[in-house]
């Protein structure tokens, strides 16, 4: 890649963690597809300043040979529309090539998710010998940090990366909530059940405790981390064992998993759309949409139900 190039892609990245406060796992993202568009490019004797829609058209072909799945490569078309609008708004060319681009038209599914029953059985199995006093005590430690966890995500829905950097305070605020600052900046409240709230008092109690020294972090779940708090992986894999230790499928269980539980079972309950968005921190109704075949399902059993010509079919 070009020095020119290069300072290019750094630029537009530098823009979106600034502008868009763009997640670390989305600029990486951003710069494996953008610098394999260029190497194209280069490779055709072109580059960005001087690349054609006709040229981003070409290496958007080429990528079929590839096998890439519609959900990579309609990222790399938004990676290359938003990249070569910066490069016209920044003024580094007098013009939009990728401003014509349509990408492949993907259905949003909605995502499996786990029942009532099964996040109720994983929560009772985490809450399993919290009070033993015999056990080692980091071995309790770590499994009271777990259970708190995952009643805090169940009753929130926050995303894993806003769970696991919560701060220290959330432990102890007198509301029922906690104030969530999201993606880009947007700050939100996340109501708080008395079930959390139990969980977070007791492993911060125990957690001051066992080690006293760690309990003074800003972070509400330290940990020997870069970060200073446990870190999503961490969390993960802590959650798919727990989930083999109940019986439940491995595999399909992680953080988000529970968030889809949280906004799945809200709906099923009657809560209205726009109010689990606020809760998610949706920035667009059309990301919790994927959870409109909850509706569906309901407003056909309420027609079935109490509609007066309904046969119950």
């Amino acid at each position: 890649m070009t020095s020119d190039a290069a300072s290019q892609i750094d630029a537009f990245l530098d823009m979106l963690a600034s502008e868009r406060d763009a997640a670390r796992n989305t600029q990486d993202a951003y710069r494996r597809d953008l610098s394999d568009y260029i190497a194209h490019l280069r490779a055709n004797g072109c580059a960005p300043r001087v690349a054609t829609t006709a040229d981003i058209r070409a290496y958007l072909a080429s990528l079929e040979p590839r096998r890439m799945s519609a959900a990579t490569i309609a990222r790399r078309i938004s990676a290359i529309r938003q990249f070569h609008k910066f490069l016209y708004v920044d003024r580094h060319r007098d013009d939009d090539p990728a401003a014509a681009l349509e990408g492949p038209r993907m259905r949003r599914s909605a995502p499996g998710v786990f029942t009532t029953a099964e996040v109720d059985h994983l929560l009772a199995v985490a809450s399993e010998g919290l009070e033993d006093e015999s056990r080692p005590p980091r071995e309790r430690l770590r499994a009271m940090r777990l259970y708190a966890l995952l009643e805090t995500l169940y009753a929130t829905g926050l995303r894993v990366s806003e769970l696991v950097s919560l701060p220290r305070s959330a432990a102890h605020s007198r509301d029922p909530f906690v104030v969530i600052r999201g993606k880009g900046g947007r700050e939100r409240l996340a109501p708080l059940t008395n079930r959390a709230r139990r969980a977070l008092l007791a492993y911060r109690k125990l957690l001051e405790e066992t080690e006293p020294g760690r309990a003074g972090a800003s972070f509400l779940f330290p940990a020997d981390s870069d970060s200073g708090h446990i870190t999503r992986q961490a969390f993960a894999r802590d959650l798919k064992a727990l989930a083999g230790a109940a019986g439940l499928p491995a595999a399909a269980m992680h953080p988000h998993a529970l968030r889809h539980a949280f906004a799945s079972h809200l709906l099923q309950n009657g809560a209205d759309l726009r109010v689990v968005q606020e809760l998610l921190g949706h920035a667009d109704i059309s990301t919790t949409q994927i959870y409109t075949h909850v509706l569906d399902e309901r407003m056909r059993a309420m027609v079935r139900d109490l509609h007066p010509l309904s046969e119950g079919d």
